[in-house]
C-alpha cells in the first residue's frame, strides 16, 4: 500500500480519536457527574468511566468531599450594645449533585453568603457574656438555621464552630474590671458564710458545755495543753471563780455598826 493511499484516511481516524478522547470522562470515588442532554437534566452519572457525546450532552463535575469554609470576619452588635468582631468555620458537604447544581448558580459562595447573615443575625440576639460562655449552644444554633436553609440546595451542612470573638482595648479592660469585682463579691460572700457557720458552732458547743459544768473544765484544761506546746513565755494560772466571790459581794458601811450576838 503506498503512502498516498493512506493520507486520506489520517484524517478521519484523528478526528475520531479526539471525539472518543473528548467523550471518555473517569470519574473518581468522590465525584459525580451531572449530566445534561441538549440543555435538559439526563441523570447523575459516576464514579468510574462514563461516555459523554461532545457537542450534545454536558457533564458538570460535583466533588462530594466535606467542604471548609472559612467564614470571613463580621462585626456584630451584641444585645447589650457591644461592638465585636466574629469569624468562623463551615463544615459542608453536597449531598444532592442535581440540586446543587441545578437550584443554585454557586453553592459555595451562596453558603458563605448565608454563613455570613446568619452568623450576624444569630449573634446579635444574645449578649457579650453568652457570646464568650456559650459558644456550643450558639454553634448549634447557626448550624441548624443554615442547614435548614441549604437544603433545598442539596447541601448538608455537617458543622460550624465560632473560632474568634475579637473586643476592642477598652471592653477588655472592663471585662477585667467587672472579672476582679466579682472576685472580691465572692471572696466576701464565702467569707461571710464562714463566720456564720462559725457562729453556729460555737453556740452549739456553748449548749453543750452548759448542760454539763465538766465539759467547761475539760475544755480549759485542753487550751492550756496547746498552750504549753508553743515555745511561750507566758504563764497561766487557774483561779476559780468561786474564791473571788467574797471579794465581790457589797462591803458593809462604815455608818453601820457591828451585830452584837445575842443583842
Amino acid at each position: 500500500m503506498n503512502l498516498g493511499d493512506i493520507i486520506p484516511y489520517i484524517a478521519p481516524t484523528v478526528v475520531l480519536l479526539l471525539i472518543l478522547g473528548s467523550a471518555i470522562k473517569i470519574l473518581p470515588e468522590y465525584e459525580r457527574g451531572v449530566v445534561f442532554f441538549l440543555g435538559r437534566f439526563q441523570g447523575v452519572k459516576g464514579p468510574g468511566l462514563i461516555i459523554v457525546i461532545p457537542g450534545i450532552q454536558q457533564i458538570v463535575r460535583v466533588d462530594l468531599r466535606v467542604i471548609t469554609l472559612d467564614v470571613p470576619s463580621q462585626d456584630v452588635i451584641s444585645k447589650d450594645n457591644v461592638t465585636v468582631r466574629v469569624n468562623a468555620v463551615l463544615y459542608f458537604r453536597v449531598v444532592d449533585p442535581e440540586k446543587a447544581i441545578i437550584r443554585v448558580e454557586d453553592y459555595g459562595a451562596a453558603t458563605s453568603q448565608l454563613a455570613q447573615t446568619t452568623l450576624r443575625s444569630v449573634l446579635g440576639k444574645h449578649d457579650l457574656d453568652e457570646m464568650l460562655s456559650e459558644r456550643d449552644k450558639l454553634n448549634a444554633d447557626i448550624q441548624e438555621i443554615i442547614d435548614a436553609q441549604t437544603e433545598e440546595w442539596g447541601i448538608k451542612v455537617a458543622n460550624v464552630e465560632i473560632k474568634h470573638v475579637d473586643l476592642n482595648e477598652s471592653m477588655i479592660r472592663a471585662i477585667a474590671r467587672q472579672a476582679e469585682a466579682e472576685r472580691e463579691r465572692r471572696a466576701k460572700v464565702i467569707h461571710a458564710e464562714g463566720e456564720l457557720q462559725a457562729s453556729r458552732k460555737l453556740v452549739e458547743a456553748a449548749e453543750v458545755m452548759s448542760v454539763n459544768s465538766g465539759a467547761m473544765q475539760l475544755r480549759y484544761l485542753q487550751t492550756l495543753a496547746d498552750m504549753s506546746n508553743n515555745n511561750s513565755s507566758t504563764i497561766v494560772f487557774p483561779l476559780p471563780m468561786d474564791l473571788l466571790k467574797t471579794f465581790m459581794q457589797n462591803p458593809p458601811s462604815k455608818g453601820d455598826a457591828p451585830e452584837t450576838p445575842g443583842a
